[in-house]
């Protein structure tokens, strides 16, 4: 590399002399380099010193074959290292894996190699022996990834030899301890089932099923009698799991066959065509098959319909529509029916394709007291609102569990086109409160949707002076946010804008409280100069005071230069006292006495 030679010309020449070391210090050189460039997740150093020891075919382990890391490590050329944190063996650099994986004439069938030793391993008799539920492996560091990956080896070209080490292995599977390490890939309580049945019920099917080793299956279902309704632990079947891993081809040959129940449901009420859910081109494959219940629910009481509409999957929700067998009405377990998912979830077309069935309801409410139109008005979806409004059947001024109307969720979270509909195409109230009081203007004003402040202010029968349950009016929350929510509602008539709260809080306050100057002087006169900075709340103090304990010290400036204006409060520190002090000394100290300076 000194001489201007690339990292290629430097790996080449490492593996020249590797190759060059004869006998087994070069074939273990080489198979290190093949394992740690095609393995599927990295190994560490005692899974790569069993992977290389070994010996295809044989009918159990042996220890004496074995090499230790430091042999190999010596046989790489320093190519290979091992983290002493992880005790992972790599590649010495990513490049190298990168020269490794592209240069094909490297290795011959490397994962075809990978799944023969891995096979061989989970035939052994020393793995054999081992108990279907056991978690630790000791003695045996390969299992785990023998028993994880040997499929996705085999799956990318499975020879002959790779498919008699497998029909071996696949034989009362559901009693090797290779089974149960793949199910508990997947669940978290199998263990207990398996305490139960004495076994894991995972069979050599629903492992070619899991892997989606089209080979393997076809020679199972040949030389066995296979009942393909045999369950896991789990409830799962074969095609479910097929379907589960969207293996089409697998699930294709197993609808194919007369002696299978394509319906059947593990034990959270799930059936394949759930799982199929995602994978469009398997279910049209289920769909074909007249014994198939497509308004099966699952757990949570979801059908394939519910989960179709409300992911936005348009073939497969008219192929549902199309079964007579399919009910659209279907409440699921949180009171959501199919089209509540579509509309809550924005899918307008498939609104529209379930508002063509007469059977439809449009107006139904979940657990939270959400219809659809609910749903769509608080997720801003304009369209669908827009559609819903049309129908005669859909109330546009209802109420959820807490009190929110479809108008109070649009203004609350800035959907100024949705407010706009309803006020224009329905019959929504601006002057509904909720069970905190707050009204659709109030929701405007305290999230600073200052466009739907002032669309909702031309409307004479929004009340802009509604007191919520702390007796707060919209007013102290523009004030808050701004001058330009606060404007429109002093320049609004009927507007009280000395309101004061239950603290005796007044909105004057609070606009001096988080320093909006330009909003303190849009107050009227009287309210800055007399009464309202006069006014004292319930902690005793004036407006002038609050700011000034938050340390807004350029409002106070401005207060300061009038000091007839500056009026004490009942306290025994006056605005002043607080002004003089630094910031930093009054978080400090927030209770002590502040002495006048």
């Amino acid at each position: 590399m000194i001489q201007g030679n690339g990292l290629r010309d430097a790996y080449s020449a490492t593996l020249d002399r590797i190759k060059a070391q004869g006998g087994s210090k070069s074939r273990l050189g080489m198979d290190m380099l093949m394992w740690l460039s095609h393995s599927e997740r990295p190994l560490s150093a005692n899974e790569l010193c069993h992977a290389l020891g070994v010996e295809i075919g044989s009918a159990d382990l042996d220890p004496q074959n074995i090499p230790a890391i430091e042999t190999l490590l010596g046989c790489s050329l320093g190519l290979v290292s091992v983290e002493a944190s992880s005790y992972t063996a790599r590649l010495v650099h990513y490049t190298l894996h990168e020269y490794l994986s592209n240069n094909t004439n490297l290795f011959h069938s490397p994962h075809t190699l990978i799944a023969e030793v891995c096979l061989t391993y989970l035939n052994s008799q020393s793995v054999r022996d081992l108990s279907p539920i056991l978690r630790q492996f000791p003695t045996t560091p390969l299992l785990e990834y023998a028993s994880c990956y040997w499929g996705t080896h085999a799956g990318k070209g499975i020879p002959e030899s790779v498919n008699t080490l497998a029909l071996r292995l696949l034989d009362e599977f559901d009693k090797h301890v290779s089974s149960g390490i793949l199910l508990s890939r997947s669940y978290d309580n199998w263990v207990g089932e398996v305490g139960v049945r004495g076994s894991t019920g995972f069979t050599g099917l629903h492992c070619t099923a899991y892997f989606g080793i089209m080979e393997t299956t076809i020679s199972l279902l040949k030389v066995k009698k296979c009942d393909l309704d045999a369950t896991d632990v789990m409830g799962n079947t074969a095609v479910s799991w097929a379907t589960r891993k969207g293996h089409r081809s697998i699930v294709k040959t197993l609808l194919e066959r007369k002696d299978i129940t394509p319906s059947t449901a593990d034990k959270d009420g799930r059936t394949p065509l759930f799982w199929a859910e995602y994978r469009r081109d398997i279910v049209q494959l289920f769909l074909k098959w007249a014994d198939v219940t497509p308004d099966t629910a699952g757990k949570d009481g979801r059908t394939p319909l519910s989960w179709a509409a409300g992911n936005g999957d348009e073939c497969i929700v008219k192929r549902l529509l199309g079964r007579g067998s399919v009910t659209p009405n279907t409440v699921d377990d949180h009171g959501r029916t199919p089209l509540s998912w579509a509309a809550g979830n924005g899918q307008g077309d498939i609104v529209e394709m379930l508002l063509k069935r007469k059977d439809v309801i449009p107006d139904t409410a979940d657990k939270n007291g959400r219809t659809p139109l609910l749903l769509a008005a608080k997720n801003g979806h304009g369209c669908i609102a827009g559609m819903l409004l049309l129908r005669e059947d859909v109330t546009s001024n209802t109420i959820d569990i807490g009190g929110r109307t479809p108008l109070s969720l649009a203004a609350g979270n800035g959907h100024g086109d949705i407010v706009q509909v309803l006020l224009e195409w329905g019959d929504a109230t601006p002057d509904t409160t909720d069970e905190g009081g707050m009204t659709p203007l109030s929701w405007a004003a305290r999230n600073g949707h200052r466009y739907i402040v002032e669309m909702l202010l031309k409307r004479k029968d929004a009340a802009p002076d509604t007191m919520n349950r702390g007796g707060q009016t919209p007013l102290p929350w523009a004030a808050v946010n701004g001058e330009d929510g606060a404007r429109a509602f002093l320049e609004r008539e009927g507007v009280t804008p000395d309101t004061a709260d239950q603290d005796g809080r007044t909105p004057l306050s609070w606009a001096e409280e988080h320093g909006h100057i330009r909003v303190v002087e849009m107050f009227p006169e009287r309210h800055r100069a007399g009464e309202d900075m006069a006014m004292i709340d319930l902690a005793g103090q004036t407006p002038l005071l609050q700011t000034s304990e938050r340390k807004r010290g350029r409002v106070l400036k401005r207060k300061l230069g009038d000091q007839s204006s500056v009026p004490q409060s009942v306290g025994s520190n006056s605005p002043v006292d607080l002004f003089i002090v630094e910031p930093s000394e009054l978080s400090h100290r927030p209770s002590k006495r502040i002495r006048r300076s």
